[in-house]
């Protein structure tokens, strides 16, 4: 479901302007509708708060002048990716990023930027939901309230993983606009405590139809709660969590898309196994302006350079972050359809290879003709849905926890049934090889499933397998065209759990000096 807008009644709340489509009613509101935080607020005003809270997750792919999009930043530091691009040199942060090199100068500055703005549009919105002035509907009100507590846990966590020991703060900023460090353990208590809040209020429905599509649900609140939790190893809520698995699968709100392959495409977002998306617009965004618009620049980056497809469907793009070739080679069996529905084989075809190029390129998030086609900075604006929580990830995350972590099956819910529906999908419904349930196969699975996801580098991470997986030394040769010499390229870097968490940006430390806020930067 895609690009279509419920307008009269938008338009009848609260004024909404801008581009439109289904469901982003809430991303267009008027700002001009907004207060001051701490002034008393209509209805109208949350929801406009709400709404700048909510465009935060249509700016991390460009904004702030910064390439940022999280599933790239994620994916550059796992083992599925090689930097590509022009050269080394061409994006020079992602290389150093990639190869656990970056420094406070050299880092990815953009997304520490857009989230901690995110924080604080969404503590603008938490703060106007407990101002309402009478004639409001206290369950809209709650309702709105409790989406922006998890926006606020989602992009705090984010910053948690990334750089671990972070400022954070809940009320608007004074001069010199900056807040108290933590450290990423008390981070972690900071994130539950927002979303225990957000559960206690009780308005959020298990999922989103129709005119609130794109809004979080309950099931996207607890799946986050998931994220979190399973990745600091909080033994002490894995129940908890395999738990509200259970009440999500027992909800029957949610399915497994029966075409993994066609789930990636415009007239599948939303579909049954969509929990949450980051809805993106095809126009908005320009080489000029830092934080406007609605599409997403990453399909234009994880997509070969001069692409001529002789099928039609895909677009040329930047040639960045080519994928390894054991991923096409090596990592599925034989009938998965998660391979041809995660990976592009452009192996021979015709496109300008560029450096470190493999021949293998994302298919979920690739640039496709007709995603763009309005005017403006076209590669900046695809609407390729950010798919942010799946199904397919609540399935995994309670065979994980039943079957490998010792968790008390919950609700009557079998692991091994969990762990057949993703396997049974991924064959097209026959009858998938016998593969028994075990952290093994969960990882493998897991690996299998979440290509190009940005999941990769952080179940390494809280599996305890990063220090060996990603510490290698490679020699590659990029093979030559009529055009372009073939070359030959090394690889090398060395995970340590030292480079769990990136070094603050130089520019935020510096700005911190004799403040009274200090930032201690991260050793790396």
């Amino acid at each position: 479901m895609k690009k279509y807008k419920f307008l009269i009644a938008a338009i009848a709340l609260a004024g909404f302007a801008g581009l439109t489509a289904c469901s982003d009613d809430f991303l267009t509101a008027d700002s001009a509708r907004k207060v001051p935080a701490g002034s008393p607020a209509t209805e109208e005003v949350v929801l406009a708060n709400l709404a700048s809270a909510y465009q935060i997750l249509l700016f991390d792919s460009y904004a702030n002048f910064n390439y940022n999009s999280v599933l790239l930043m994620s994916d550059l530091r796992s083992d599925d990716n090689y930097k590509g691009g022009e050269s080394a040199g061409d994006q020079q942060q992602l290389y150093n990023l990639a190869t656990f090199n970056s420094t406070p100068a050299s880092n990815i500055p953009g997304l520490w930027t857009i989230y901690f703005s995110g924080i604080a549009r969404a503590n603008t919105a938490i703060l106007s939901a407990g101002n309402v002035v009478e004639g409001s509907n206290p369950e809209t009100v709650k309702r709105y309230k409790a989406e922006a507590l998890f926006l606020r846990a989602y992009y705090t966590h984010l910053l948690w993983k990334f750089w671990g020991n972070i400022p954070f703060f809940t009320e608007p900023l004074v001069e010199p606009f900056l807040a108290p460090q933590y450290d990423a353990a008390d981070i972690y208590t900071k994130i539950m405590e927002d979303i225990k809040a957000a559960e206690d209020l009780n308005s959020l429905p298990m999922a989103t139809r129709g005119s609130d599509l794109g809004h979080v649900n309950k099931a996207a609140l607890l799946m986050l709660k998931a994220r979190v939790v399973l990745y600091q190893k909080d033994a002490s809520k894995y129940a908890e969590v395999a738990n509200d698995m259970a009440s999500i699968i027992k909800s029957n709100e949610y399915e497994l898309f029966g075409n993994f392959d066609a789930m990636w495409e415009n007239e599948n977002e939303f579909c049954s196994e969509s929990i949450f998306e980051a809805n993106h617009l095809p126009s908005g965004k320009g080489w000029g302006s830092a934080w406007q618009g609605y599409g997403t620049n990453y399909p234009a980056y994880v997509s070969p350079n001069d692409l001529k497809d002789p099928n039609g469907v895909f677009k040329t793009g930047w040639g960045f972050a080519p994928l390894r070739p054991y991923l096409w080679t090596d990592l599925f069996e034989a009938g998965d359809t998660r391979r041809e529905g995660s990976i592009n084989n452009w192996v021979g075809a015709d496109y300008k290879p560029r450096f470190q190029d493999t021949g293998y390129y994302n298919r979920k998030y690739a640039a496709r003709v007709g995603y763009n086609d309005l005017p403006g900075d076209q590669d900046l604006n695809y609407c390729n849905n950010l798919r942010i929580f799946r199904y397919a990830e609540t399935l995994l995350n309670y065979a994980e926890l039943v079957g490998t972590l010792n968790v008390p099956a919950q609700q009557g819910v079998s692991a091994q049934d969990c762990f057949a529906q993703i396997r049974g999908r991924a064959f097209g419904g026959a009858n998938a090889p016998a593969l028994s349930l075990n952290l093994e196969n969960i990882k493998v699975e897991r690996h299998r499933e979440f290509i190009g996801e940005g999941m990769r580098f952080w179940d390494l991470i809280r599996w305890g397998d990063a220090e060996r997986v990603l510490t290698e030394d490679v020699t590659a040769t990029t093979p030559g065209t009529d055009a372009t010499p073939s070359v030959t390229w090394t690889w090398s870097r060395k995970f340590t759990n030292a480079k769990k968490y990136l070094p603050i940006p130089e520019e935020d430390i510096n700005a911190s000096k004799g403040t009274g806020f200090d930032l201690v930067q991260n050793q790396w």
